[in-house]
């Protein structure tokens, strides 16, 4: 399934020391409390864009300010765990 990842754009919506620590390779750190300022370079990146964090909350939180900001093609990814599990 990773070669379905190709034309996607992933973001690693954690902190900065979390993403540090580890994240899903070709990720871009965004972390959740800059994403609404950042709408408009949310607009330009290819679609869909996949969310993950941790657990699942905050990517979800992140989905939720980007479809209200009129990008429909946000998906949660849950987290990292799950996302590596889901792209085996």
């Amino acid at each position: 399934m990773m070669e379905a990842l190709i034309d996607v754009t992933i973001i690693d919506v954690r902190t900065p020391e979390e993403f540090t620590e580890g994240h899903f390779p070709n990720a871009i750190n965004i972390p959740l409390d800059q994403v609404a300022q950042r709408i408009e370079e949310f607009r330009k990146m290819k679609k869909p864009i996949i969310a993950y964090c941790r657990s699942g909350n905050r990517s979800g939180a992140a989905v939720s300010i980007l479809k209200q900001n009129g990008i429909a093609e946000a998906i949660n990814g849950g987290g990292l765990d799950d996302l590596k599990q889901n792209t085996k």
